[in-house]
């Protein structure tokens, strides 16, 4: 049996398609196989600058750039809170948690050569990067579903399902970027719950919303905005999506869903309404786009590559969103995998060990977003101390950057703010302890 492609690969979002722009520029034929037909609406629409190189080195930039999309030049946190905290040792403060924000430019950032990132539509941004795939030579097949993979013989075959029709399709390698559904991780049993992120998202567009209202410093009103709310473990995204749309979302915990019993409008707003002035600013725009939920928020694999496969992007893990990290990963997987996946077929040899340099720096790049998010839900409110203190800034940065895959060893930052977590954990009096926000990593949780 001969393969028809040299790879097959699982879905055609951002893994997907940067992993075929990259195996096609460098001479290999490539099929992606995607269940939906595109444009189609996504969540994840704020980008970080580890992007950038990404989208340089596959050639789509251009495209990108041409696309208009609002340029993201920092974040910026808001909270109502508003406590002293020289007792804790950080300087360079003014004592006012109600805001704090960074500015991409601050650090340079190897590979990237502009002091922005884009905050996207991801109808159109994922659909640039599949027809940009397919112009440099991947096959790109839509409305096309993959049932089993059976990998029992000499190659993989992918079974592609399309109406009632059943047609496999051997390969020499399968990519699964299939997204949340993780097609490989379903079917082999890789996946593996978090119990620590149960989180749930509800989220719609808005025209018209004043992103000046709740911003500090007007300039930044284009930042990607993280709003605090006084509600454990719970925040709301705000992200322009054109010069009047902005995307805003809530999420929480799932338990704290269910107890609105399945209502997103009635979770989404009063949840809102626990920060009034925010509620203000949704209310004097108008609503674009119905409310839409986002659930099983996060999961780790057990196993992200084998004999003749590799997971990437969502399908090989995926954390709370908090930090924007979906699209950064989708194509920084891409980019490791595809490396190894070039010098593999070059050997001829597709076994599970071609694929060390790939796992081992996905999965520390992974492990340190997770210690991070994990940390800073700990620290809930206190984190912007972090922010606006210089002896940690920059670190802070540096991931928030989505720069994490090359360190070996922890960033300081992280060693930090876990020691101030414990600090005020251990002491009940301690003026912090009552905004300790509630999730904990128990020793068993897959740290991927």
């Amino acid at each position: 049996m001969d393969a028809e492609f040299d790879i097959g690969i699982i879905g055609g979002g951002p893994a997907g398609s940067t992993a075929a722009s990259y195996l096609a520029k460098a001479g290999l034929s490539v099929a992606v196989f995607e269940s939906e037909n595109f444009p189609r609406e996504h969540v994840g629409e704020s980008l970080v600058p580890a992007t950038t190189p990404v989208l340089l080195e596959t050639g789509v930039m251009p495209k990108v750039e041409e696309a208009n999309f609002p340029k993201k030049y920092g974040a910026a946190w808001t909270s109502a809170e508003r406590r002293p905290i020289d007792h804790l040792g950080f300087r360079g403060l003014d004592h006012d948690f109600r805001a704090a924000e960074i500015l991409f430019n601050e650090r340079d950032q190897p590979g990237v050569d502009r002091d922005y990132t884009f905050h996207v539509d991801r109808g159109k941004f994922d659909h640039i990067l599949l027809k940009h795939a397919e112009s440099l030579g991947a096959q790109v097949h839509q409305g096309v579903r993959v049932g089993k993979v059976d990998f029992s013989g000499p190659l993989p075959v992918l079974n592609l399902q399309v109406g009632r029709r059943n047609t496999p399709v051997p390969v020499r390698m399968v990519v699964d970027a299939s997204g949340r559904r993780t097609h490989l991780g379903t079917q082999e049993k890789f996946k593996v719950p978090d119990p620590i992120f149960n989180q749930y998202a509800v989220h719609a567009w808005f025209d018209g919303l004043d992103r000046k209202a709740l911003a500090v410093d007007k300039a930044q009103a284009d930042y990607i905005f993280i709003h605090f709310l006084p509600v454990s473990d719970t925040w709301v995204w705000q992200i322009p999506i054109t010069d009047t749309v902005t995307s805003i979302g809530v999420v929480s915990q799932k338990k704290r869903f269910k107890e609105y019993g399945g209502d997103r409008e009635k979770f989404f707003w009063e949840t809102v309404a626990s920060r009034p002035e925010l509620l203000d600013v949704l209310k004097n725009c108008e609503q674009v786009r119905p409310l839409k939920t986002e659930g099983d928020y996060s999961y780790a694999m057990k196993q992200i590559t084998g004999d003749n496969f590799v997971l990437i992007g969502d399908a090989a893990r995926f954390v709370d969103p908090i930090f924007s990290s979906g699209v950064s990963v989708a194509l920084n997987s891409a980019r490791l995998a595809s490396y190894d996946i070039i010098a593999a077929a070059e050997a001829g040899d597709f076994t599970k060990g071609r694929f060390t340099a790939y796992e081992t720096k996905l999965r520390r790049g992974v492990r340190n977003w997770y210690e991070f998010i994990t940390i800073y839900y700990r620290l809930n409110i206190l984190f912007t101390a972090f922010v606006q203190d210089d002896r940690y800034r920059l670190d802070v940065l540096k991931m928030l950057q989505g720069d994490v895959y090359d360190e070996e060893q922890e960033p300081k930052a992280l060693t930090a703010m876990r020691e101030i977590v414990e600090a005020v954990e251990n002491d009940p009096t301690h003026l912090w302890h009552p905004y300790l926000g509630d999730l904990r990593a128990p020793s068993a949780a897959p740290r991927f």
